[in-house]
């Protein structure tokens, strides 16, 4: 039986996100679902701009975007086109309201809501409220989110389930693993050097990410690392560049310290090549979309234990997690992993085991499973 299946996103295209990233990922693989069963499928994005779409995740024909046009994205809401679809399913929390409405016109309509993280573990809205009474289907990103959901917001735990994120099938893997000499002349770093990476936003108003943990440490092993790098990516604003330069002062680790800014996609395999430990011990990951890109090249991670970044390394099967309270089990796990040697055999076996678990075929398999239940 044919099916109509939207998407309706925030932004999908125009930024980087761990958000961002899923939706791309889920946006490519409902797509993939719809040609191989004739069904139709679009996406349509509130923010993103028509230009914004990479169309090797769809074709243009497929996709919407608004550019914040409130006017034309409430007229399209109100057509008889929108509301006749089968299936629609809102990427965020925020998009309630509009959840509200397509009920009111279509009753009939699958409603689903894709739940992440900290979006979700808050107190909702009146409007959010509402919406999540309607709802058809809540998918969680991880377990922790589903526990969430269930307990602060009581919803029915027969709607809410998981479906972990899947390794974006476009993202360029490995199949050697020599660190790239183009990063290691950039950075003026040698084989000798054993490099940390953590990749993550940093804003002054989230400190939840758990980098200040990680600088702390090196300020530790590198008395018995002497040449430790730590290689701290991803976009800060000014107050957290004040704030990271002073940890930086008061733990005597300026020559240890790379500060990269944002990373381009297209440089993100070579980054995860070139370290040989991924630490990122976040206390609100709602699973840690990084936490399997970096596996899937390879890197040993260390997460938080507190979060959905259990889910990402499978319940310590995969990766390992810390107290993030806990600055000395953080230094004693970073201790621990650069005292054993990371081989070739160590990083083709993890991106092996990590693509067992993450891949995209199996995620489209238990997707469709959910749109034919």
């Amino acid at each position: 039986m044919s099916k109509k299946v939207l998407l309706l996103t925030l932004q999908t295209f125009s930024t980087t996100g761990g958000i961002q990233k899923m939706t791309r990922t889920l946006g490519y693989t409902l797509n993939q679902i719809a040609q191989n069963n004739n069904w139709t499928f679009e996406l349509w994005s509130a923010y993103d701009h028509t230009a914004d779409l990479m169309p090797e995740y769809l074709p243009a024909i497929n996709f919407k975007g608004f550019g914040i046009n409130k006017l034309s994205f409430a007229l399209k809401l109100a057509s008889k086109k929108f509301t006749s679809r089968d299936v629609i399913i809102l990427s965020h929390i925020n998009l309630a309201a509009i959840g509200l409405i397509i009920k009111a016109l279509n009753p009939k309509c699958q409603v689903w809501l894709v739940a992440h993280g900290i979006e979700v573990w808050r107190p909702f809205s009146f409007i959010k409220k509402r919406f999540i009474k309607t709802c058809d289907k809540v998918i969680c990103v991880s377990n922790y989110t589903r526990q969430q959901m269930l307990s602060r917001h009581h919803i029915d735990q027969d709607i809410c389930m998981v479906l972990n994120n899947a390794i974006d099938p476009l993202m360029p893997l490995p199949a050697t693993f020599s660190k790239p000499r183009g990063l290691l002349n950039r950075y003026q770093l040698n084989h000798s050097h054993p490099i940390i990476f953590t990749l993550t936003r940093m804003a002054s108003t989230e400190k939840y990410k758990g980098h200040e943990l990680v600088i702390e440490a090196i300020g530790k092993l590198k008395n018995k690392y002497p040449g430790i790098k730590y290689i701290l990516a991803g976009k800060y604003d000014e107050l957290e560049d004040v704030r990271i330069n002073k940890l930086i002062t008061d733990h005597d680790v300026r020559e240890h310290i790379i500060l990269t800014g944002f990373i381009e996609e297209a440089e993100l395999t070579d980054h995860f090549l070139l370290a040989d430990l991924f630490v990122l011990p976040s206390k609100k990951e709602g699973f840690g979309i990084v936490f399997i890109e970096a596996m899937a090249c390879g890197l040993p991670v260390i997460c938080g234990n507190a979060d959905g970044s259990i889910d990402a390394i499978r319940n310590g099967e995969l990766g390992r997690s810390v107290n993030t309270d806990n600055t000395a089990e953080l230094y004693n796990c970073m201790n621990e992993s650069l005292a054993q040697p990371l081989t070739i055999a160590n990083r083709e076996q993890l991106q092996k085991r990590s693509l067992q678990h993450f891949n995209q075929s199996d995620y489209a398999r238990k997707l469709q499973e959910l749109l034919t239940e």
